[in-house]
Parts: structure tokens; sequence; C-alpha cells
């Protein structure tokens, strides 16, 4: 897999993309992702990348000159499934679209900044507009280092025990169970006795159980779907 993010802060995405899951996945040769300055594709002597919007309203706005370049410079080398805006009023981003894209072979995605990008980039030139969330950020790079984790995370081989990441939270609409480890007692606080039981199918039943009870209490909107 390879995922091309175009960011006018692409400083922002060095720590997320460089360590722990990603950069472990990108040594094994699993997934390669590149960053990509806006500012390099631009014809202003500045290198300014944004300027003031028509008509009324405070905020600068990302031109669609240098993203037109930026894309269709990547473009020229290869296809890609999709190309992603983090906006904040797309679509959601769920455990099901991560699921999606984790079989994707060449993703873009574009970080919004500023008060936003020109809508002519979003009408013309992107193919799906993605949010994490009911709130707004200063630009898409967060957005995208999450999806990016979320995504690469699912590919076959990244995660050492791949049955990991199968259990994971939202995996078929339910939270994940609560997880314990050593020691079984600490100031009186026991682990549940069915885990140590060793009785595996019990304590499989017993997950579930736990992963139905804390979806219906703390996320129901889960269950309905």
């Amino acid at each position: 897999m390879r995922i091309d993010i175009i960011s006018a802060v692409p400083e922002l995405l060095d720590s997320p993309l460089n360590h722990s899951i990603l950069k472990r996945a990108k040594e094994k040769g699993l997934v390669e992702i590149f960053v990509h300055s806006l500012r390099d594709y631009t014809d202003d002597k500045h290198r300014r990348v944004d300027d003031y919007a028509f008509g009324f309203g405070a905020g600068m706005v990302l031109q669609i000159e240098p993203v037109d370049n930026a894309i269709s410079a990547l473009k020229s080398a290869r296809s890609y499934d999709e190309i992603i805006y983090t906006s904040p009023d797309g679509e959601k981003f769920t455990q099901k679209l991560a699921n999606r894209y984790s079989l994707a072979e060449n993703l873009i995605i574009l970080c919004g900044h500023y008060k936003g990008i020109d809508h002519r980039i979003r009408e013309h030139l992107i193919t799906r507009e993605i949010s994490v969330g009911d709130f707004v950020l200063t630009g898409g790079e967060l957005p995208a280092a999450i999806m990016a984790d979320a995504i690469v995370r699912l590919i076959p081989g990244v995660i050492g025990d791949e049955t990991s990441a199968l259990s994971d939270s939202f995996q078929d609409n339910l939270l994940a169970p609560p997880v314990y480890t050593r020691p079984a007692d600490y100031k009186g606080w026991k682990v549940p006795e069915i885990l140590l039981s060793g009785h595996q199918a019990r304590v499989e039943e017993w997950m579930h159980q736990q992963s139905v009870e804390r979806t219906r209490l703390l996320r129901p909107d889960l269950l309905e779907e």
C-alpha cells in the first residue's frame, strides 16, 4: 500500500508517521507513506498557497492551483483508489471505512488548513470527504495521521498478532471487552475469576457478553446499527 499525504504544514506529521506501528510497517515494506509539502507545487515566488476569500468573511483559503498541481503530479505516476479530503463536514470516519481502505493500493489524503480550501477542489478533484468528528481543528494533518494509523494497522503482517486487530473496538459494531494483566490481585482489586480459569470457551463467552454490555451502556447507537 502507498499513502500520499498533501499538506501545507507537513512538519505536523513528522512524529505520528515515524514511530510505533506505522514506523514498523514501513520498515517491513508493507506500506509506503509520503508527505508532500503543498508549497513545492506553487509558482508563487514566496511559496504562498493561500489567499483571501472572495466576498466577505475572515480567514485564508487554500488555493486550487497548488492542490491541482500536487494531485496531478501524483496521478501521472500511478492510479489512486481514493482522493480523500479531511473535512469536518465530511462523512464520519469509521472502522468499516478503515477496513475498506486497508485493502486499497494507493490513497491520497489532502489536509485542509486555514479557513478551508477553494470549493472547486471539492467539486472536481476530491473523490471522498471524511471527518474524524464533529469538531474543528487547525488543520487536517492530525485527522490524516489518525486515518493512516487506523488503516495501516489492519494490513496483514503489520501487527504481530493479527487477531488483535480483529478484536478491536468497533469491529462488528461492538466495543472491546475489558482487559487485565498481572498482578491478578492489586490492593484488593482482583481480576475476574473467569479470566484465570483457563477455560477458553467460557472466557470467550464472557468477553462477548462484556462487549455487548459495554456497548449497550456506553454506545447504544452502535447496537442500533
